[in-house]
């Protein structure tokens, strides 16, 4: 195969026209490495090319520990060669092993790129996971891995009409904790043992109760093709236990939670089944303190930092629904129909150890007085936002907080906020973009959601809103212009150290909560408002790519630093000492920054305004 056909096979060439590949592919050197050749010495002379394994492997070595094995197509040498530093690991031939050897200056022009860029980001984020992960003692399986590998035994399954004692029976005699039935050609339904303990024993139904009265039907299936993480994520946000896995239509057995997380003490599903239990505020205050135990464990073993802040999301959901339970026990049924909004990064799902509240309410007030109803939501609100604090969220320090009677409205005060806020925000309203316009339903039966959604879709016909908007998305920095390794604090509390959140990861939800709702979108995590926006032309694919991996890594680098503060006895924070970090990891911030500075360019550009 030619140098140009096999180089378009693999990122970042696939994304390059034809043209542009054939110019790489005419400057390409090759080179043999015998078995045991060291081609980079970590700490050595900088990379002058970026290598390129057209055949063989090469092991990454860090001080002499084998972290990674790299086989045809991957790439290695960018970082040293961008940089002009020594290589930050060693790089030595597992085998006969041939190179394609591209120089410098066709390297930069290719990595500078927004395809290049987002391998390189990824290509380091992989490294970095692979130096920290301890691959002979995980808690955990490979989240990476298909789920359909996971599948331990052929189906165990009963009939519809089979009695409730028989099918408890097999379940006890197969060891399984849940039985699949058949309800049609090609359809199933699941009975589970929480089914029976929940639906038969505690409802007291007889021995001889069909199946078909207590199962659940249909079974939610996956496919066999998607990843475990996937799966998990998806468990522990709908509280499923069980997932039928299906193959080419064809149900091929079960997963469970156990076989996704294990039954361990600092689990998610531990934790989170642990405040849902709890019978008393004080029991899910003294339960929910080991909420940094389950994102050290889920840190240690290499989960997607940005699914790590989802869980933190989850479990805090699961707190405020507890407090809204037992508060509603506390203060009687409300008086009217209401739900509980989460805002701002727990509308996002994107929390960490260092977190604070942000929540609203809202009801439907029919044909009662304000007055009249909203003492009860007060009441109701403050004993939430109080067992919130109680169990390590602080409160927040803006009073962005349903406590606040300013944030407790009815669906029409929230939407006429809303449309004021988009044709004058003032002051108040714009301290309020970043944290009221992201919100999702926790709790309650009133379906707001909708509405909102409406408003947020009629932006488009704002432009002072989004000009508005986009200035905020410019408003702070990221720290582009290095002394030594990178800007820090000049002074007070914080001095030395740099401001993650602040000078990275808001930066990018900004950049992204204005490309969605400048397109209309409703989306809310920051991911998933990137990847909408590409798809309906506010972004470029590249730009969309860039940003990703940048929010990937900076949320990576901010959990570990959380985590090891937490395991110091210190008070989490977003302010992590350069000094600490590896080499890598200083790059990796750098490469980091300079996407977010590139991309508030782009934007500063479009609205026509000069970024200071």
């Amino acid at each position: 195969m030619d140098v140009d056909g096999f180089l378009g096979r693999y990122p970042p060439f696939d994304s390059m026209d034809a043209d542009h590949l054939a110019a790489v592919a005419a400057v390409v050197e090759i080179e043999h490495f015998a078995p045991g050749a060291m081609i980079l010495q970590q700490a050595g002379r900088p990379a002058e090319f970026l290598y390129v394994i057209r055949k063989g492997a090469v092991e990454i070595l860090d001080d002499g520990n084998l972290i990674d094995l790299m086989g045809e197509g991957e790439s290695f040498g960018a970082w040293s060669m961008l940089a002009g530093f020594g290589p930050t690991a060693s790089v030595r031939a597992h085998e006969d092993t041939l190179c394609y050897l591209i120089p410098r200056e066709a390297a930069v022009d290719l990595l500078g790129s927004g395809a290049g860029l987002a391998h390189v980001m990824s290509s380091l984020r992989r490294r970095l996971g692979r130096v920290h992960e301890n691959v002979e003692d995980r808690s955990q399986p490979d989240r990476y891995r298909k789920v359909g590998t996971l599948v331990r035994r052929p189906l165990v399954t009963c009939e519809q009409s089979d009695p409730v004692s028989s099918a408890a029976a097999l379940m006890a005699r197969e060891r399984v904790s849940c039985l699949l039935v058949s309800t049609g050609p090609g359809t199933w339904g699941i009975l589970t043992d929480r089914d029976l303990r929940s639906r038969v024993v505690a409802e007291r139904k007889g021995p001889d109760t069909p199946v078909a009265e207590v199962m659940t039907a249909p079974a939610v299936t996956v496919s066999s093709e998607v990843l475990a993480g996937e799966v998990l994520m998806h468990m522990l946000e709908d509280g499923y236990h069980h997932f039928p896995v299906a193959e080419n239509g064809r149900v091929i057995g079960v997963v469970t939670d156990t076989d996704l997380m294990g039954i361990g003490l600092h689990t998610p599903f531990a934790f989170k089944s642990a405040i849902e239990r709890s019978g008393s505020r004080d029991e899910m205050v003294e339960g929910a303190r080991t909420l940094p135990d389950v994102v050290a464990a889920l840190v240690d073993a290499s989960v997607d930092p940005v699914d790590v802040g989802h869980v933190v999301g989850l479990t805090i959901d699961a707190m405020t629904r507890k407090l809204l339970d037992l508060g509603v026990g506390r203060f009687g049924d409300p008086p009217v129909p209401w739900a509980w909004l989460a805002l701002g990064s727990a509308a996002r799902q994107e929390q960490a150890l260092h977190t604070d509240q942000d929540h609203a309410l809202v009801y439907d007030p029919q044909d009662r007085s304000i007055e009249e109803i909203d003492p009860y939501f007060g009441d109701l609100a403050g004993f939430v936002t109080d067992g919130l604090e109680a169990a390590g969220i602080p409160r927040c320090v803006g009073d962005v907080m349903a406590a606040n009677g300013a944030l407790r409205k009815s669906v029409d005060g929230w939407v006429a906020a809303f449309h004021g806020w988009m044709v004058e925000p003032g002051v108040h309203g714009s301290e309020l973009l970043s944290i009221v316009f992201d919100y999702r339903r926790v709790a309650g039966p009133l379906e707001a959601e909708t509405p909102f959604d409406g408003a947020v879709r009629s932006a488009p016909g704002q432009p002072m809103f989004l000009r508005h908007l986009s200035q905020r998305a410019l408003d702070q920095k990221p720290p582009t212009g290095f002394f030594r390794d990178l800007v820090v604090e000049a002074k007070g509390e914080h001095a030395g150290r740099l401001d993650i959140k602040h000078g990275g990861i808001t930066i990018i939800g900004n950049l992204a909560r204005t490309y969605a709702i400048g397109a209309g979108l409703t989306e809310k995590r920051t991911i998933a408002r990137l990847e909408a926006a590409a798809a309906s032309g506010a972004i470029d694919e590249e730009s969309r790519d860039e940003l990703v991996e940048a929010f990937r890594f900076l949320w990576g680098v901010r959990l570990e630093h959380q985590v090891r503060c937490y395991r110091a006895g210190e008070l989490p924070d977003d302010f992590i000492n350069p000094t600490e970090l590896g080499q890598v990891t200083r790059q990796g911030l750098k490469e980091a920054f300079r996407i977010i500075a590139r991309a508030q360019k782009a934007l500063a550009t479009k609205i026509g305004v000069s970024l200071r």
